[in-house]
């Protein structure tokens, strides 16, 4: 496969550099690495290139086609590009995936993989139910970052830089924290000096128009089209958008919809749900009332003769719900939900004139001689709500008094019997 195969030369000096033998497994590999790149790493006082010789090693034995062919022919094998080659990756990159730090520049490609994308820019929009409904377009003025237009992005007059000698021109920096006995946590971060770009600017090239900073800021007015039908939480994309930075695709600007709160009506899907409270006089006998609808159309919502509304019931409308997205002449329905509004009290006159027209009651079928046999109650006017933290408080306070009256040395008789 391989054509003719090379000369043997040294095998173990990566595991000596790890300090494991040939036989080590996986896990023992990462423990090695982890060890030996904390204790050389250059931010921690160690030798830049020992930490470089520590990760290749890693880099190699972690891969099992790499490691094969470095068991059988030695690192020579691997120069000549065997299994897929040898070349060193970022030793900065190994040691951030391995200790779980975010690659630099956020949700970006890192280094090596092609270039950095932008992050996107996130902004809520706040809509009302209105407008979802009918569809609107608000204009929104935002500002953001341009590559300077005079040094293109350079930062310079001349357009040169200079390698940033606080993070040795990868524009990151790795710092520890600890959070406990012999637990550290690795945390990754923009170089302060250079800003994160790996490189400086001399003051006196530094571009007039950006201070070297290579980019300008500029306001931009967007034309955000609320469609009709949209749902909570849509998410409307301006691609490319975002901030510009030198070497980086630009991210997006992307707006989420947050529907606001209506007094009257509420949305669930495509379907909408209205409101309405009933005195006990329209429940019974009939009503009629107009409801103005989230276009501004005044609808007539009646009863038919004879008709009985129950308190908490539903009657639904058909296609005056909710326009459906991106087929607008389509919609759902319609709930109005009815409330019934009982009067507090009524007269003697009153109950007599109810009673004639009304069923009998169910207490009328009662005889005298079964009524003397009950005892009479009182019913109380209650809260359920207040009334259920009553009795959860009460069983709570119950319960810690009888863990207090518990002998002591009771679980522990329990524990020995089991």
């Amino acid at each position: 496969m391989f054509g003719r195969a090379p000369k043997k030369s040294d095998n173990t000096k990566y595991y000596e550099v790890l300090g494991v033998p040939k036989t080590a497994s996986p896990d023992e590999l990462k423990k090695a690495y982890r060890k030996a790149a904390i204790k050389n790493h250059p931010d921690k006082g160690g030798d830049p290139e020992k930490f470089k010789e520590v990760a290749h090693a890693y880099e190699v034995l972690s891969d099992p086609e790499k490691r094969e062919i470095y068991d059988q022919y030695g690192e020579d094998a691997l120069k000549e590009g065997m299994g897929g080659g040898g070349g060193m990756h970022d030793p900065f990159d190994i040691f951030s995936h391995m200790f779980g730090g975010q690659q630099f520049g956020g949700g970006g490609r890192s280094r090596g993989r092609g270039q950095r994308r932008g992050e996107d820019v996130i902004h809520p929009l706040k809509v009302s139910l209105e407008e979802v409904y009918n569809g609107t377009t608000k204009k929104l003025s935002l500002s953001r970052n341009v590559l300077c237009s005079k040094c293109r992005g350079k930062g310079s007059k001349s357009g040169a830089s200079m390698k940033c000698a606080g993070c040795r021109g990868t524009g990151r920096k790795i710092s520890y924290r600890e959070l406990g006995p012999g637990m550290m946590q690795q945390v990754q971060h923009a170089c302060n000096a250079c800003r994160g770009t790996g490189e400086t600017i001399n003051d006196k090239d530094r571009c007039p128009q950006c201070k070297g900073n290579k980019v300008v800021q500029e306001k931009k007015v967007l034309e955000v089209v609320v469609e009709k039908g949209m749902q909570d939480k849509q998410k409307i994309t301006f691609a490319g958008e975002a901030d510009e930075e030198p070497d980086t695709i630009t991210g997006d600007i992307v707006f989420v919809i947050q529907l606001k709160d209506h007094s009257k009506f509420t949305r669930k899907g495509a379907d909408l749900f209205y409101e309405h409270t009933l005195s006990l006089t329209e429940a019974l006998c009939g009503f009629r009332f107009v409801l103005t609808h989230l276009d501004g159309r005044q609808l007539l919502v009646k009863s038919n003769p004879g008709e009985v509304i129950k308190p908490d019931s539903f009657k639904a409308i058909d296609d005056e719900g909710m326009p459906i997205f991106q087929r607008h002449s389509m919609k759902g329905k319609l709930y109005i939900h009815f409330t019934v509004e009982f009067p507090e009290s009524l007269s003697v006159d009153q109950v007599k004139a109810l009673e004639g027209i009304l069923p009998p009651k169910s207490s009328m079928k009662l005889t005298d001689m079964e009524l003397d046999e009950c005892e009479e109650t009182t019913l109380h006017i209650v809260n359920m709500e207040e009334e259920m933290k009553r009795k959860q408080a009460h069983a709570q306070q119950q319960a810690y008094d009888e863990d207090d009256d518990e002998p002591q040395g009771a679980q522990r008789v329990q524990c020995a019997q089991q």
